[in-house]
């Protein structure tokens, strides 16, 4: 691990790792963005997610689509990758899900402009697709929240 990450705080990487099996916000770790004169967009897509439902406790499985827009933090992915397996065995409604690591990503980074999709498959005949997202109050951020809700399909 270079000395410029453990400066940094960050725990998470060049480590052997530890899974959580249980909701863990803590798990997510940040470090400074080198580009923060510029706009631009960092994408993750994690195809593999898994939580509970929280009233029959049967597995429900999801691709969790995270895009953002950093500010001066950004959000190291292996600890992303640590913090949505931790949703491994917490119960948890689609929607719920998807709104915990939309505001646990924003505690951590105060993004300019955030989202959250996730793609559950059927359970019951049904796909449930809950979508959020956030753009920070009082800039452009957040004027591109509000077009890109009322154009979400």
């Amino acid at each position: 691990m270079s000395e410029d990450r453990k400066k940094e705080g960050l725990n998470a990487l060049g480590h052997q790792t530890a899974y959580h099996m249980d909701y863990s916000p803590e798990l997510l770790e940040a470090f400074v963005n080198q580009n923060q004169e510029n706009d631009y967009w960092v994408r993750f897509n994690c195809p593999e997610f898994t939580t509970l439902c929280p009233v029959t406790g049967q597995p429900d499985f999801a691709e969790i689509r995270i895009s953002y827009i950093p500010d001066v933090k950004m959000v190291e992915s292996k600890s992303l990758k640590l913090y949505l397996t931790s949703f491994r065995n917490h119960g948890g409604f689609h929607e719920d899900c998807v709104n915990t690591i939309m505001k646990d990503l924003i505690a951590l980074m105060d993004p300019k402009y955030i989202e959250v999709l996730g793609l559950f498959t059927p359970r019951g005949g049904i796909s449930i697709y809950p979508y959020a997202n956030y753009g920070r109050p009082g800039t452009k951020y957040e004027a591109l929240a509000e077009q890109r809700f009322a154009r979400h399909e």
